[in-house]
């Protein structure tokens, strides 16, 4: 089909010559290689009382396209509206889905659409009532000052330190590192542990029933004796008593475990997003003794299928697939 493209101004000066000299509207249209409609439609929407007058035709042209930029009807495109709305409820961002569609069709502008434009469409008025808004993501003004749990360093035996861990697993550059950490629930008496893949992001989670070494250790087991070898080279913990048991991870999965300085959470940055991830559906102060294994699984695989900008909307899911079958093809 071929694209419309506006009369330029140009066009517009020799429409207005030609008429005043009484050219028809056929006669024009064929001069400037144009169609019928087009110049009718021009002296319809643009004329000045009974004249054509090309700078007013012009003016009156720019001032809508203007209007047309400031007051476009937000996901018009159907196909859009149905994606957009559908992953909203999946709790994907305005960016995530944006990023996504642009991905999935790089060279069809018809899907193309940015997250602002989404963010607009949920506050218009409409919407509000609809209560879009309410699949957004909570966000607060100030954030809290996490204090973190009690350190026991001196307590934790083999404690190999964070500065000790290679270049290689720093920078990212190979697969299979991951971060732990223990979400508390109320009243500190259960919680879930957690672990997350540095290069993917990938998240796993599992309910322990009580904060200690114990039962932290044999949720480890679990979770890291679900994946392949190549998939569980190590993984770096905060100074928690629940860490105690780490070098059972040595001797049984043969991995690597490191531990990052006290009070120094941002050194396992990847964990504490997954974690905040995780905190939406769960805040502060949840009972997951009242959490199913059933609606904690669901929870994390819907976390792991959104697309995240940092991996160029690919989910998390699909970036662990992708490295898993890279060091799974590697002899």
């Amino acid at each position: 089909m071929k694209q419309y493209k506006r009369l330029s101004p140009s066009e517009r000066d020799q429409i207005a010559i030609w008429k005043a000299e009484g050219v028809s509207n056929k006669e024009i249209a064929k001069r400037l290689q144009r169609e019928d409609s087009t110049i009718g439609r021009e002296l319809k929407r643009n004329a000045w009382g009974i004249y054509y007058v090309s700078i007013h035709a012009q003016g009156k042209a720019d001032g809508r396209e203007r209007i047309k930029a400031h007051a476009k009807e937000e996901l018009k495109n159907p196909d859009v509206y149905v994606y957009v709305t559908e992953k909203l409820r999946d709790g994907w961002s305005p960016d995530q889905i944006a990023g996504r569609l642009k991905r999935g069709h790089p060279t069809d502008t018809y899907w193309w659409i940015t997250a602002e434009t989404i963010y607009r469409w949920i506050y218009q008025k409409e919407q509000l009532i609809e209560g879009w808004y309410e699949y957004l993501r909570r966000k607060q003004k100030k954030r809290k000052k996490y204090k973190g749990r009690t350190v026991h360093r001196a307590r934790i035996p083999d404690r190999v330190s964070i500065h000790e861990r290679p270049q290689v697993v720093n920078k990212r550059k190979q697969f299979g590192h991951w971060e732990g950490d223990t979400i508390e629930g109320r009243g500190h008496k259960s919680g879930v542990h957690t672990e997350v893949e540095r290069m993917s992001r990938l998240i796993m989670v599992g309910k322990v029933k009580t904060i200690d070494s114990k039962e932290t250790i044999t949720v480890q087991k679990k979770l890291f004796g679900s994946v392949p070898r190549k998939a569980r080279r190590s993984t770096t913990l905060d100074n928690g008593k629940e860490t105690h048991f780490h070098y059972e991870l040595r001797s049984s999965l043969k991995m690597k475990t490191y531990h990052a300085d006290p009070y120094s959470s941002w050194q396992r940055g990847t964990n504490e997003h997954g974690n905040w991830h995780l905190r939406y559906y769960f805040p502060k102060g949840t009972d997951f003794r009242e959490v199913t294994e059933e609606e904690l699984h669901d929870v994390v695989e819907e976390i792991n299928a959104r697309p995240r900008k940092i991996l160029g909307y690919l989910t998390a899911r699909e970036k662990f697939d992708n490295l898993l079958k890279g060091v799974q093809g590697l002899h």
